[in-house]
């Protein structure tokens, strides 16, 4: 598979407001790729579409082979999602919430145990699988939003700002948990994001300003010498007024 996920050529209005404007990009399988713009970009517009929460008004959207479009299910089927809004029970316990998700799936009771088991091991949740989600930090809480959302083996991770309302030590705690995620299990994962230090200088990186893609690449590849992220983006974003 040469893209895990395919947008082409994607426009979305809320009424005579265009949210997303003509927006084309391919994400690379088993990497960590950034979606980068401020509040009202149109990222979590996208993130719906992706999620079939919208309906496409114009463009296709391919998830591996499978249109979502003409063929919704499967491509949903290979899609995990957690969204900016937290949707965890907050008076389940870990494994309640697991399990609830599990059977959404129509996965079978024993199957849904094995898959639990591994994720809480692979989220570094198994220690806190009897405790109520409300007692657990904003870090964690999203640990299980991802273990739930990996529980069916998605190929593709979309993550829409997860790191919204963390402090810093666990923003980048996420963010290198994710990267792990990526290097050590070919995750492919679609992160958005208005934050600077949360993209690396290699990861793929799309540039999404008021509903336009107006760069990809990598910051490396898009930075003029001695810019950093922040003046990067700057200079394209008012290239494009």
């Amino acid at each position: 598979m040469s893209t895990a996920l395919q947008v082409s050529h994607v426009s979305f209005a809320y009424g005579a407001r265009r949210a997303l404007d003509d927006v084309t990009f391919s994400v690379q399988p088993g990497r960590f790729n950034a979606l980068l713009g401020p509040n009202g970009a149109g990222k979590s517009t996208l993130i719906a579409l992706l999620t079939r929460l919208y309906e496409l008004q114009q463009g296709e959207i391919a998830l591996g082979a499978h249109s979502l479009r003409t063929h919704p299910r499967r491509a949903l089927a290979m899609t995990g999602v957690v969204f900016q809004q937290s949707t965890l029970d907050l008076d389940l316990t870990v494994e309640q919430n697991l399990r609830y998700h599990a059977a959404l799936h129509g996965m079978r009771r024993a199957d849904a145990a094995q898959r639990i088991q591994t994720e809480l091991e692979r989220q570094h949740l198994t220690e806190r699988r009897h405790e109520p989600v409300r007692a657990l930090n904003g870090g964690h809480r999203r640990r299980v939003e991802i273990a739930r959302a990996l529980l069916h083996q998605p190929s593709l991770l979309l993550l829409d700002e997860p790191s919204v309302g963390l402090d810093p030590a666990s923003r980048h705690a996420l963010t290198a948990h994710v990267r792990h995620l990526c290097a050590a299990h070919g995750l492919t994962v679609l992160w958005t994001t208005h934050l600077f230090d949360e993209i690396a200088t290699d990861d793929p990186l799309f540039i999404l300003h008021k509903g336009r893609l107006v760069a990809h690449g990598n910051a490396a590849e898009l930075a003029h010498p001695g810019e950093d992220l922040a003046a990067t983006f700057a200079r394209l974003t008012e290239a494009h007024p």
